[in-house]
């Protein structure tokens, strides 16, 4: 991927700073509590290998808000080449500690540092849940902008409407933090990405099961 900034490490201002602010300090709790994918079902998996077939081997994949890198490095334990970008400086800190081999930035995945049609694939695992319903539209066509005519998008989300105070979660380490979380439909991520040129191949949607509170939505998409 070309990437259109080379300060891939600034520090990002702008109306998500407390959601970049709260995974800073988050971080390396974060990245010891999930290392890999064993939070995910087979069904989400099953979505994620679907992705991994229609971009083809060896695709140049965003991982867009790639956390502490665990889906990049099941990307490419399947032969793909993810790079990944999150908002927060401290989880790529984590994403390069734990993955060296891979490529990882700081961006904000509303204003993403790469050129039009510069991606065969965009991976938006449950990257939208701090966006709200306001602004889902302009993150998912900037992720269409970024991928090719042809190639594809999976996006993740738990489902429903509403805000959920994910704080708590975090207070059992010792982190006094401010995070909410936006539930957005099938309809909703499919609509979105719709509206900026991605039609809709499949998706998932499943019940909440163990200590969920909600459904997850999985929506896989083809840029016209």
């Amino acid at each position: 991927m070309a990437s259109g900034a080379t300060a891939a490490d600034r520090d990002i201002p702008g109306g998500y700073a407390s959601v970049r602010d709260a995974y800073d300090t988050v971080a390396a709790d974060y990245a010891a509590y999930f290392p890999d994918t064993r939070a995910e079902t087979p069904l989400e998996l099953a979505m994620v290998d679907a992705f991994v077939a229609a971009v083809g081997p060896d695709a140049d994949v965003l991982d867009a808000g790639c956390g502490a890198g665990r889906m990049s490095r099941y990307l490419a334990d399947r032969r793909v080449r993810p790079h990944g970008v999150d908002l927060s400086p401290g989880m790529v800190a984590m994403a390069r500690r734990d993955h060296p081999d891979l490529r990882f930035g700081v961006a904000s995945l509303d204003a993403l540092p790469f050129a039009d049609a510069s991606a065969d694939g965009v991976l938006l695992w449950y990257s939208v849940i701090h966006t709200p319903p306001s602004g889902l539209g302009e993150l998912l066509a900037e992720a269409v902008r970024v991928t090719r005519p042809g190639g594809h998008l999976l996006v993740g989300a738990q489902s429903g409407h509403g805000i959920r105070d994910v704080a708590p979660s975090y207070r059992r380490f010792g982190h006094d933090i401010t995070l909410e979380r936006h539930l957005h439909t099938a309809d909703d991520l499919a609509g979105g990405l719709a509206a900026a040129g991605a039609e809709e191949q499949a998706r998932l949607v499943r019940r909440a099961v163990g200590t969920e509170r909600d459904d997850q939505a999985v929506v896989l998409a083809r840029r016209a």
